[in-house]
């Protein structure tokens, strides 16, 4: 089970259209170390910037979490969390094993240019489901792991409110929607239309793993299925309707 997955730096500034990012799949007690690379020896994730250290760093899976390694003897490193309002850990040099708490997160060093950067994801984050159980064998994972304070559940759930208050409702929010209905709230005032993209698309590819084929059309084949399949599992409730804004009375004539 991947419990760790880094989102490997892009080809540069201008990609080509439609060129999705790699991704490094890691599974408890896999590591991957990072850095520019040396000749002959080429790092699981590439950092090609001259200001960065061959060997750089590494970074370990462990069961629903991941550890950051910073083998630089000068340079601190930066773990922000990309829910988070400017929440980040530093990373001193030499410090190794490093826990990092982070659900999704951004790694930034040093460099001569930007600062390199890449992404990880902790999609398996543990929350107690119902009542523990015993110490004996292996414990249970929930299949849908979402964590209601964060983002792309308030993403989820801008997606399935008309639904969840007019279960015959037909239409699933747009984009456009969503951010609308989201801007009210603090911790959402800096969102942006990309960003509820990329919520979406991170809820489909890694924290519902829906599976393809699904038709993109005038509906939203994509934006449709993570409704079905939310509110199939009550993955969304009414009680997490208080988590918005609240909405605006209907001017009648």
């Amino acid at each position: 089970m991947d419990t760790v997955i880094v989102q490997l730096p892009g080809p540069g500034p201008d990609p080509a259209p439609g060129t999705a990012p790699g991704l490094l799949r890691m599974g408890p007690g896999e590591a991957a170390v990072f850095g520019r690379g040396e000749p002959g020896r080429p790092v699981a994730i590439p950092l090609p910037d001259q200001g960065v250290s061959r060997r750089a760093g590494e970074v370990v899976a462990a069961e629903d979490y991941w550890r950051l390694s910073n083998f630089s003897a000068t340079a601190t490193y930066v773990v922000e969390n990309l829910e988070g309002a400017g929440e980040h850990i530093k990373v001193a040099p030499g410090r190794l094993g490093a826990p990092v708490p982070f659900e999704l997160s951004r790694v930034l060093l040093p460099a001569l240019g930007e600062p390199a950067a890449f992404k990880v994801f902790a999609p398996q984050h543990a929350y107690l489901d119902g009542h523990p159980a015993g110490a004996d064998g292996e414990r249970t994972v929930s299949p849908f792991a979402l964590d209601p304070t964060a983002k792309y559940f308030l993403v989820l759930l801008a997606l399935c409110e008309p639904r969840l208050r007019s279960p015959s409702t037909a239409a699933v929010p747009g984009v456009a929607d969503v951010l609308a209905r989201l801007r009210a709230l603090p911790s959402c005032r800096g969102l942006t239309r990309s960003a509820v993209n990329y919520h979406i698309d991170y809820l489909v590819a890694t924290k519902l793993r829906l599976r393809d084929p699904y038709e993109e059309g005038p509906t939203g084949g994509k934006r449709e299925e993570l409704v079905a399949l939310a509110l199939r599992f009550d993955l969304v409730r009414e009680e997490h309707l208080a988590l918005l804004p609240p909405r605006r009375p209907v001017d009648r004539p």
